[in-house]
């Protein structure tokens, strides 16, 4: 395939965590270490030395309440002048838009893009919150996008659910080579640590229900520790923590990518009590990768993610007893925890970029080529030669 230039716009704030972000940049990054050209346009909160070099700011986001959480987006007419600048200077071969679905960056890209365009779209949110969301504004531009990518089943029903179109499934990618050669950290290394990362103040994080779990836990493994990682204040957080376990947690705040390799490593189990919203796992993909026993809650998402249980454990969603249960019997078998790490960690490398990246490469030459409308025909075919070399 010859060498593209490839512009790839971001809908949330850059400088703040988050699955989509972690995917644009290190797909940028595999693109660029192909040999493609890519410019990231993306919203900013603060302009620094810390920004890469190939991500062009829109401007400062606001914050919003989507889908759970809170998303910082920026939107109006001067994030759309912005747009417009930024694809005339870019001549971009393609446009890459992730998340349309949302009164951000991507929308207006959209709508200001008149050559091949690829959607992905990462979002589980039911039809209602989408609708609310942008109206009726995206039906029409549907019609524009060349090709669209979801990145599970779960993103997959919803774009049919709300728009009745289809998609080609693509996971997100992880960089599986960043976990070799990692080892544990000592003092996070002691019997019987569980691990959650996430965002405390976050509720379909589902921090709650490990923290209710705890108690019930502690009455069958005495020496139970909990590694809480993520952003926010550690006084926030304290406050968050019953007293009777507080002595048993420690809050690590914000890690860098090798304390998250050594996080992995050095846990016995990683919790994932999510309580909705998710439609895939980065987080969950990235700790198979490092050989982490899992045990997750049941959305769609993650039960397709560990192949039903084969991959990793699941529970009842927002059932701390079912969770309790999991982790009591996980911690006192220690077989069937490495059992789950191994299938984990071979289940992961279809995951990797150098998979992943290649099945995107594919729906960009699709796209490119006479700049024709990828049909349902040809997104089957798509996915029956992506599953043919799996």
């Amino acid at each position: 395939m010859r060498k593209l230039k490839i512009g790839i716009v971001c809908p949330y704030g850059w400088d703040t965590p988050g699955g989509v972000q972690i995917h644009i940049k290190e797909l940028t990054q595999w693109l660029i270490a192909k040999g493609h050209e890519v410019s990231v346009l993306a919203p900013v909160t603060t302009e620094d030395e810390n920004i890469e070099p190939w991500v062009v700011s829109a401007g400062r986001p606001i914050s919003i309440p989507y889908n759970g959480a809170v998303a910082k987006v920026i939107f109006g007419p001067l994030a759309s002048s912005r747009v417009k600048q930024w694809i005339s200077a870019g001549e971009f071969d393609l446009l890459h838009l992730h998340e349309p679905a949302i009164p951000s960056l991507s929308l207006l890209a959209g709508w200001a893009g008149d050559g091949p365009m690829v959607a992905t779209f990462h979002a589980a949110a039911n039809s209602q919150k989408v609708a609310n969301a942008i109206g009726t504004m995206l039906d029409p531009l549907i019609e524009r996008i060349t090709a669209k990518i979801a990145v599970s089943e779960t993103a997959r029903d919803t774009l049919k659910d709300r728009f009745q179109t289809e998609a080609v499934v693509i996971p997100n990618g992880i960089d599986t080579s960043k976990f070799n050669g990692i080892g544990i950290r000592a003092e996070w290394a002691l019997p019987n640590t569980i691990g959650f990362i996430g965002r405390f103040d976050e509720p379909r994080k589902g921090l709650s229900v490990l923290l209710e779990a705890i108690p019930k836990i502690v009455n069958e493994i005495p020496n139970l520790r909990i590694l809480i990682a993520g952003p926010g204040d550690s006084a926030d957080f304290s406050k968050e923590v019953p007293p009777q376990i507080r002595d048993r947690v420690t809050f690590l705040g914000r890690i860098s990518e090798l304390e998250k390799a050594q996080f992995f490593k050095s846990i016995s189990l990683y919790i994932a009590p999510n309580t909705g919203g998710e439609s895939f796992g980065i987080i969950l993909a990235e700790a198979m990768a490092a050989r982490s026993a899992i045990v997750a809650s049941d959305l769609p998402a993650f039960k397709s993610l560990l192949e039903g249980g084969k991959s990793g454990e699941i529970f009842a969603s927002q059932d701390s007893s079912a969770l309790a249960h999991a982790v009591i019997a996980l911690l006192k078998d220690e077989k069937r925890r490495d059992e789950l790490a191994e299938a984990g960690l071979a289940r992961s490398q279809i995951f990797d970029w150098n998979t992943v990246g290649e099945q995107i490469l594919s729906v960009y030459e699709m796209s490119l080529v006479g700049n024709t409308k990828v049909n349902l025909a040809s997104e089957n075919r798509f996915w029956n030669r992506l599953r043919s070399n799996d």
